[in-house]
């Protein structure tokens, strides 16, 4: 890469490091010739196509940009925003794609916005697929509902199974002092076995 000072086409690279989890890396650099250190930053190729047919880098900050509207007025923080970002551009490259479609950056958006605010998903989705009628809203909401549920019900059926694993311990009574076993096992008192008393049979001599 030419230098941005001198444009000498020739720099060394003097420190290395991992930028946004692992998805860049940033180079320090320093020119041979007028000594002036300047950054690049080095990323794999990912490219969105848009309905134009234009071709573009993959952008965060547009997907960012994109959502923001739909969440004004909501409790929606910029480290939400950037967080699902990241998890929209983690879910396209997963498919070992190189160019997506602007529509499938569209799909990506629509699942990880559901679970950050609701609102907003409707708002997003009104835009992006278009809604006309309150039908679409309707469908729209039955669904959000459903997933609700889904989710409730899955974390009801977590929450049962911690409840079920116990580990036994001991805790001790503090004004007793004596130790109280939180798995006891109920221990039933054995009856004490009956001597069976046979009576003797008549003998010869009893005649």
């Amino acid at each position: 890469m030419h230098c941005p000072f001198c444009h000498n086409p020739d720099s060394r690279v003097v420190d290395t490091r991992i930028a946004d989890d692992g998805a860049s890396i940033r180079r320090r650099r320093e020119c041979t010739v007028c000594k002036k250190r300047f950054t690049t930053i080095e990323t794999s190729s990912f490219q969105v196509v848009k309905n134009s047919g234009a071709v573009e880098p993959f952008s965060r900050n547009k997907v960012i940009a994109g959502v923001r509207k739909a969440c004004q007025g909501r409790p929606v923080t910029d480290h939400d925003l950037a967080l699902l970002a990241q998890q929209v551009e983690e879910h396209l490259r997963s498919s070992g794609v190189s160019n997506v479609s602007s529509e499938e950056v569209g799909k990506a958006i629509l699942p990880f916005l559901s679970q950050l605010d609701e609102i907003a998903f409707l708002r997003f989705a009104s835009v992006y697929r278009s809604y006309n009628s309150l039908e679409d809203f309707e469908d729209a909401i039955a669904q959000l509902r459903l997933q609700r549920q889904e989710n409730d019900d899955a974390d009801k059926t977590a929450d049962d199974k911690e409840a079920t694993v116990s580990t036994p311990g001991n805790t001790r009574d503090s004004a007793a002092g004596v130790p109280q076993h939180t798995g006891v096992r109920k221990q039933h008192a054995r009856k004490p076995r009956k001597k069976q008393i046979r009576e003797e049979e008549p003998t010869l001599l009893d005649s």
